[in-house]
């Protein structure tokens, strides 16, 4: 007598199975979770490989014994966390505590996830040159390269940030704009992005957001691209990365060139003038060339034709004579205990002339803007340099 067959699953569910990012196992819940739960099942581009002998015969097993589970998240050490997104500090505003165990344990497992380049912005080029001081910033700052007159040497580099270092020039992904200023006193970095705003506000949330946006562990795809499912779970349970995501989301994202880019320091820094007194500012680099940015269907074709578009246009104008230039601005806060963000009040936008010439808006609690950057430049060797 024939055996039965066992039946044929719905061809939904089987397309479910096969298709990658399918919905997960229950619909989500409109109300906020308050009462801890076990995960959900994994997805099934989630799941282990099978487990298989040396020889690749199928053991048998449980089905999942290298998937992502557990109910806690723990320490090294196995010890439960109830909190991982916020580190510990002295007071309301007052600086990171050392005696974060947790948050050094987390820093200390990313920066040891090395391949044989950056964790992120692996891809970019750089170019030596000059930041030239023509305004006074003694009102807020005892620094000496801020002095006007003052001649300070730069390097400046331009970089995506999520991309590996094969990847295409024009993908939409925020930039770094960072500025090494080697001054008097010694160097002063100044880290930067092309956007004004960040996805986190406590950095013991950075590993996770790179994590997100980083291409599955799995099969590594996509490839510096942001739009993906674990990306979306990030922004989508971190409202706070809302405003960098827009920003991400519109032309800033796909840059025209790294010459026509603002830049942004990331952090907020404390100023101290002759007198003690302190100023909460931020940087901004303003291009003298304008903001220029692809659409959509530009960025695309053009990571096609050329993946090394913008390194390609950044050596090809330094070598041409059209020396990049952006204008330095401060943003200025007052250090008080009002300056919490709910505190601060809207700036107001002023135009200030520098030499004769309108520059770009600053703020009216600030100080003209104190310099221009990267200037004289040559190539050498292939490579852009500036003298």
């Amino acid at each position: 007598m024939p055996s039965k067959k066992p039946a044929a699953k719905s061809t939904a569910s089987a397309q479910e199975e096969m298709i990658p990012g399918a919905p997960g196992a229950e619909p989500p819940t409109v109300a906020e979770p308050t009462e801890p739960r076990a995960p959900l099942p994994p997805k099934p581009d989630q799941r282990a490989p099978a487990v298989v002998s040396a020889t690749g015969v199928v053991a048998d097993g449980p089905e999942q014994p290298r998937a992502q589970e557990g109910a806690y998240l723990t320490t090294a050490h196995g010890v439960r966390l109830r909190e991982t997104d916020h580190s510990l500090t002295a007071g309301v505003r007052g600086p990171t505590l050392i005696r974060d165990h947790h948050l050094r344990e987390k820093m200390m497992h990313f920066d040891h996830e090395r391949i044989p380049e950056r964790v992120v912005h692996a891809r970019g080029a750089a170019a030596h040159g000059t930041f030239e001081s023509y305004g006074s910033a003694a009102k807020l700052c005892r620094a000496g390269f801020l002095a006007k007159g003052v001649q300070t040497p730069v390097f400046v580099r331009f970089s995506n940030v999520l991309g590996s270092r094969g990847s295409a020039d024009t993908v939409r992904d925020t930039r770094g704009f960072a500025t090494k200023f080697y001054t008097e006193e010694g160097n002063f970095d100044l880290v930067g992005n092309n956007i004004p705003v960040f996805f986190i506000q406590d950095g013991i949330k950075f590993p996770d957001v790179v994590h997100a946006a980083k291409p599955h562990p799995d099969r590594e795809i996509p490839q510096a691209q942001t739009a993906h499912d674990t990306f979306w779970d990030f922004v989508s349970l971190h409202t706070e990365a809302t405003h960098h995501t827009l920003w991400t989301m519109s032309d800033r994202g796909i840059p025209r060139s790294w010459r026509t880019m603002e830049g942004f320091g990331v952090h907020t820094f404390r100023l101290v003038d002759t007198k003690g007194n302190t100023t909460l500012v931020k940087f901004h680099w303003k291009p003298a060339a304008g903001v220029h940015s692809q659409v959509w269907e530009e960025a695309q074709i053009t990571a096609g034709v050329d993946p090394d578009f913008h390194r390609r246009d950044l050596a090809d104008a330094i070598e041409a004579g059209a020396f990049p230039q952006w204008e330095l601005g401060i943003q200025a806060f007052p250090d008080t205990s009002r300056s919490a963000a709910r505190h601060v009040p809207r700036p107001r936008p002023a135009r200030v002339g520098v030499r004769g010439r309108r520059c770009a808006p600053r703020f009216a609690s600030g100080p003209p803007y104190a310099g221009s950057a990267v200037r004289r430049p040559v190539v050498r060797n292939g490579s852009a340099a500036v003298r």
